[in-house]
């Protein structure tokens, strides 16, 4: 595959200090994007940056949650390159009782939406044929892989990406989704508390798809092909990245 796919373009990616987020940036590094990695883990934040030699990633705090850090974040990127091209929205896998609902709703969905609407108000401004691709989930399509308050706020992602694609299109920028199964990154094996190895055996238990084993890079080279202009007539897609569980249900399985 041809390096420089993203040659020279500028990319902010939120959520970037570890799992998904992270081998995205890694990726999109790898293909001469210049990349500022947003996140509120300012240590692996910057070990991530210092980590990629050519120096074309840079770490900025910022918690998504609070507007005027999206805003502030923005305005960091385009004082640094002067344009914005691509937003990569990752967002962590929270497992809350209802009581802590709202805190779910305020990373997954608002703290989504303050960073699009951030974006795609620099993007227009500069008149910018930018794209944006959020991470949502298998939980944004089917119910029960999740906790209620995670598979509810993942639904609401989708619809918002679909919802504000129609408007975005009018200004030449794009709207998709990457919506992986479960992966075995540091967050979900501390959040459930289990091995790497335990995630990746239950899901290609359950997918159809057999012989490949579902990695973050994968879901990162989905997100590279949403952001590259290999993809530049999709819009208003939901890219899964499920090996067929979603669609397919073996009939001679004997699970």
């Amino acid at each position: 595959m041809p390096k420089g796919r993203l040659e020279g373009k500028v990319a902010l990616v939120t959520g970037a200090a570890s799992g998904i987020g992270e081998a995205t940036v890694r990726l999109f590094a790898e293909h001469r994007a210049f990349v500022v990695a947003a996140d509120i883990q300012d240590q692996l934040g910057h070990q991530l940056a210092a980590s990629i030699p050519s120096n074309s990633i840079t770490y900025h705090h910022c918690d998504v949650t609070d507007e005027s850090q999206v805003e502030e974040t923005l305005n960091f990127t385009l004082h640094k390159h002067g344009t914005l091209d691509i937003l990569g929205a990752f967002s962590g896998i929270l497992d809350l009782d209802l009581h802590e609902f709202d805190a779910t709703m305020a990373v997954n969905v608002r703290g989504m939406a303050a960073t699009i609407k951030h974006a795609v108000c620099t993007m227009v401004q500069n008149n910018i044929r930018g794209s944006i691709i959020c991470t949502t989930s298998l939980a944004a399509s089917i119910g029960g892989s999740g906790p209620h308050p995670y598979t509810t706020s993942k639904h609401a992602l989708l619809g918002l990406v679909k919802s504000v694609c129609g408007e975005l299109g009018a200004h030449g920028i794009r709207g998709n989704c990457a919506s992986p199964a479960g992966v075995a990154t540091p967050l979900v094996c501390s959040l459930f508390n289990v091995k790497p190895h335990e995630v990746e055996e239950a899901m290609s238990s359950k997918a159809n798809l057999k012989g490949v084993v579902l990695k973050a890079k994968h879901i990162a080279e989905a997100v590279l092909f949403l952001a590259s202009d290999e993809s530049l007539y999709i819009n208003g897609h939901n890219l899964v990245i499920d090996g067929g569980i979603s669609v397919v249900k073996n009939l001679f399985s004997k699970d």
